[in-house]
């Protein structure tokens, strides 16, 4: 296997060059780190590039010391080491388990949802009046955006079908807290856009592959007649 196929951040020698520069006073060039590795320049310089691109080394100029063309040199990027994995469905668990035996879980997690579905949706002009079909088509980009894969129903258009659940492990496992969420998510938007829709209800893995979404008609609110006055009759 050559050099240039094992371009990942396993690599043995890799790891050496950031070491070696993690371990040095000073910035190195790549003649000092091969002398100090034992490899061959090329190899060095081959690490370097991959690890400046990577955000995990600086490369910089010398300063001057008489004539000629100032050396480059390389320094470790100051701060943590953000290579290596990420745990964040272990941590969502976490969060998940301690929500969940509390009273309340669903509603909090649904609460939730509101406010950030507020922010999540496409946002419309204060003048702007949203119809019922605009505000669905609002509400499914968003859901296709967060990967819920939306569709709705074809003979009903007040049932949307997810046939994709972004946090599905942890939904299979937490539904009771997860979907208050994702209900609460539809209904900050739709309230975010002014729509004369609400989503009322989610029903998880209502079908084999999918949840389903019901919506519903928000009435107008209808316009209370004044009361007549009446005229004073002259004299």
């Amino acid at each position: 296997m050559t050099e240039g196929a094992r371009n990942d951040r396993t690599n043995p020698r890799r790891a050496a060059v950031l070491d070696a520069l993690r371990s040095s006073d000073e910035p190195l060039g790549v003649t000092e780190l091969a002398e100090r590795l034992g490899i061959h320049p090329n190899t060095v310089r081959f690490h370097l590039d991959a690890l400046v691109a990577e955000g995990l080394v600086d490369r910089s100029l010398d300063d001057p010391s008489g004539r000629g063309r100032p050396r480059t040199v390389h320094a470790p990027h100051p701060g943590m080491d953000r290579g290596g994995q990420r745990r964040y469905q272990l941590l969502a668990k976490i969060l998940l388990s301690q929500l969940s035996s509390s009273p309340g879980a669903g509603a909090t997690a649904q609460a939730a949802g509101r406010n950030w579905g507020g922010y999540l949706v496409e946002q419309v002009p204060p003048s702007h009046q949203t119809g019922a079909a605009e505000a669905k088509q609002r509400l499914n980009t968003m859901l296709t955006d967060l990967g819920f894969a939306p569709e709705p129903v074809s003979d009903s258009g007040d049932r949307i079908r997810l046939r994709h659940c972004p946090f599905l492990e942890l939904a299979e496992e937490y539904s009771a807290t997860l979907c208050p969420l994702h209900l609460g998510l539809m209904q900050g938007a739709l309230t975010e856009i002014r729509a004369p829709v609400a989503a009322t209800r989610l029903e998880p893995f209502a079908e084999p592959d999918a949840c389903l979404v019901h919506l519903s008609t928000i009435p107008s609110p209808t316009a209370t007649p004044r009361p007549r006055q009446r005229r004073r009759r002259s004299t």
